[in-house]
């Protein structure tokens, strides 16, 4: 029983965040949680099962974590999680382990995705601003997931690419 409930992981839990780039919702999102939540189940390194667990938000973000002061993750386990999700993308339609986008909700409340150029660009017509919320797809532990990983744009990474007033 390595798979466990999000909420009992400890802050200091190593945490990974996979964003999908078009929404995942309805039977496709049930598929993704059921193919996700099977590989966890039977997630181990060098044989030993890994404590884990995983939380789903916005359609959008996958996050998931390893208590490793109960067993830590091997590389070739996080590998495996890798190509797990890579296998899943084709049957939920959407990228899962794509990097190098920005994400951010937008003035009606709904999460956009875009690459930094256009980010930058976005920011420079008044599209986004310090009080966007963004989201920080590069946070490693639940910690940083539970504290931060929606955030107003001027208090993230992302405010480099706002345009200084």
């Amino acid at each position: 029983m390595p798979l466990v409930n999000f909420e009992t992981l400890p802050n200091e839990a190593r945490a990974w965040v996979f964003a999908a780039a078009a929404p995942v919702t309805g039977a496709a999102a049930v598929a993704l949680l059921a193919m996700v939540d099977d590989h966890l189940r039977a997630w181990r390194a060098h044989g030993a099962p890994l404590v884990c667990a995983r939380e789903w938000r916005d359609d959008r973000f996958l996050v998931v974590a390893v208590d490793e002061a109960a067993t830590g993750a091997s590389g070739c386990s996080i590998d495996a999680l890798f190509h797990a999700l890579r296998a899943i993308e084709g049957q939920v339609g959407s990228s899962l382990v794509a990097s190098g986008q920005l994400y951010w909700r937008d003035a009606s409340g709904l999460v956009q995705v875009s690459d930094r150029p256009s980010f930058r660009a976005f920011a420079a017509a008044g599209r986004v601003a310090g009080d966007t919320s963004v989201f920080d797809t590069t946070i490693t532990s639940v910690g940083a997931w539970r504290a931060g990983f929606e955030r107003k744009a001027a208090d993230s990474w992302h405010a480099r690419f706002l345009v200084a007033s």
